[in-house]
């Protein structure tokens, strides 16, 4: 027996760590629609995704409706005014001169949740920590996030909105938990670095600030 899996080869890896390096969160996207049969291969990517005790807690609401896009437009805007006055200063301007969102221009919108109750009372592995039903959506997502950009189709994370003000647009029960509203579509631009990195906004922390070894604050070699 080989010492390694070779199922997959040295350009295999190559490619999927080019992916991953090559992910952005878009904002700005080209008004061509998204065919139904490339939409569900990316949701397949999603569905695909790790889920403890095998509980997929995942739903997805596709969102075309213009109107229901403004009515979400409108959450954002008023959420988008909170959070800018957390700020001051140049800091502020700059906040301000950022695109947060693309939900009209995005020809889909997708609201991603959690149900907590599927799999009944007891799901096998989350007896001790119940927030990975959560967990496991947010690893859809990135599936989903990856599949996106082999596809050539941008995804923006809109989190400047309110989780209750989406239950009531979109109808949501009182029991599933939203967990991310996205944008997709083809994006206008993919950049070369992080949108927030190129605005001067933040920028990557290094790896080796972040790896420890064997305990809190032990730096690896």
């Amino acid at each position: 027996m080989p010492p390694h899996d070779e199922e997959f080869s040295p350009a295999d890896r190559d490619v999927f760590y080019r992916v991953i390096e090559r992910r952005r969160d878009v904002r700005a996207f080209r008004p061509d629609k998204v065919s139904p049969e490339i939409l569900y291969r990316i949701l397949g990517a999603a569905h695909h995704a790790p889920s403890v005790g095998l509980m997929q807690p995942w739903n997805f609401i596709v969102i075309e409706d213009a109107g229901t896009k403004a009515r979400i437009k409108q959450i954002f805007v008023q959420e988008n005014e909170k959070a800018a006055a957390n700020y001051s200063g140049p800091r502020a301007e700059l906040y301000r001169s950022l695109k947060l969102e693309g939900i009209e221009e995005a020809p889909i919108n997708l609201c991603v949740t959690a149900d907590r109750t599927r799999s009944g009372p007891h799901v096998l592995g989350r007896n001790t920590i119940v927030d990975t039903d959560l967990y496991s959506t947010c690893c859809a997502i990135e599936n989903l996030w990856l599949a996106a950009r082999v596809e050539g189709i941008g995804v923006g994370w809109v989190s400047i909105l309110s989780p209750e003000a989406l239950r009531e647009v979109l109808s949501i029960p009182e029991h599933i938990v939203v967990v991310a509203y996205l944008c997709l579509g083809y994006a206008q631009e993919f950049f070369d670095e992080p949108e927030l990195q190129r605005r001067h906004w933040a920028s990557r922390i290094p790896l080796d600030q972040l790896v420890y070894r064997d305990r809190w604050g032990q730096r690896a070699p």
